[in-house]
Order: C-alpha cells, then structure tokens, then sequence
C-alpha cells in the first residue's frame, strides 16, 4: 500500500448524496479479485452512455476532473454494499483522498485499508471546497498536519490515531500482520515445546 502523506489536487465535485458503492463500481464488475483495471469502471453509469461512450457534461469526464485526487462528495457516500472494490475503483482512477460529510461505516474503514483518506468535514467547509474544485484551483491536504490548504485559508479535520498512522507508513492488514513476525514466530515455538500432540500427523 502506497504512503499517504501530503496531495495537491484540483478537487472534483460530485454533490449527490446517498452515492452507493454499486453506482461507485456496479456489480457486473465485481468479478475479479484484482485491485487494478476498475478505475475504467468507476461511476459506470453515470460515466457512459448506453452506447459505451462517456458522458461529455460528467465531471469526471472533464479535464482537469478526469485527473483529479480528490473527491468532494455528498453526504452518506459509499452506503450500501460492503464491496472493497468500491475503494479499488476509486484508487485506480487515481482518487486517493475524498471528503464527505459522512460515510457508511465498513466504505469509510475499507478506505483506510486501501490507501484512500476519507475526510469528515461540516456542509458549510464543503461547500467552500467546491468553489475551488468550480474554479479548477488546486487544493492542499496534509495527513501528518491533519489540515486542508485552500488559498489563504485552512480547514482542520481529525483522524483516527492508528488510522493515520497507517496511512502515514503504507500499512494495510497484512503489512501490519508482518510486522508482528517475531512474535507470531514466537508463539509457535512456545507453543510446540507446550502442546507439540497438536503438531502430530
């Protein structure tokens, strides 16, 4: 998992509320267990026509929006289904910080687990982001500071302490596992020499 420390980014506004993780990444696509190749799929329905080609008035069609790194969104995003690939599919667009208001519970942790900050913030701050994203300026976020830069201004937001501190040093689940190698290692020796019947074919 890539660290995530500091982003600057032109912010895409996408200011609908209740987003699902099937409109994120519809289930037609949930049929590999890859990470990547999603991002093509992102926001499918609302990307493309029923021909196949991209909607032109999508945000996320637009230039600078289609390179964007983060996602302004309305409240309640990500609610639905618990499908990781919903944060895989914004990780291969490129989206690597979104910021909401609020987020279902299982979407906001899988964020963390994948390298993706999700940022709470008041309606009223996220209203003031999306002038920037309106006027296509960049827009500053700093995980280690816990703070958005945006021209002259700055908006705190919190973060979990062991959440950050993942995020900071690219720790997912399993990394996080390997760290403990030593004392699972440990365990097991103990654990031959206490109980070694269990070990017997």
């Amino acid at each position: 998992m890539q660290k995530f420390n500091k982003l600057n980014s032109v912010p895409a506004y996408l200011p609908i509320v209740n987003i699902d993780t099937d409109m994120i990444i519809p289930k037609q696509f949930l049929k590999t267990i890859k990470r990547t190749g999603l991002g093509k799929n992102l926001f499918f329905e609302m990307r493309y026509d029923e021909q196949g080609k991209e909607v032109n008035d999508f945000t996320l069609n637009q230039s600078p929006f289609n390179n964007s790194k983060i996602l302004i969104a309305g409240k309640n995003f990500g609610c639905g289904s618990s499908r990781e690939h919903a944060p895989w599919a914004l990780l291969d667009f490129g989206i690597t910080c979104v910021i909401s208001s609020s987020y279902a519970d299982i979407f906001y942790s899988n964020c963390f687990k994948n390298g993706i900050l999700p940022i709470i913030l008041e309606e009223e701050k996220i209203k003031e982001l999306s002038e920037y994203a309106n006027r296509k300026e960049e827009i500053s976020v700093d995980l280690e500071e816990e703070k958005i830069i945006y021209g002259n201004n700055e908006i705190t937001f919190q973060v979990d302490p062991f959440k950050k501190k993942c995020l900071l040093e690219g720790l997912d689940d399993i990394a996080l596992s390997l760290k403990k190698t030593d004392k699972i290692e440990n365990f097991e020796k103990d654990l031959i020499n206490k109980k070694p019947w269990i070990f017997n074919d």
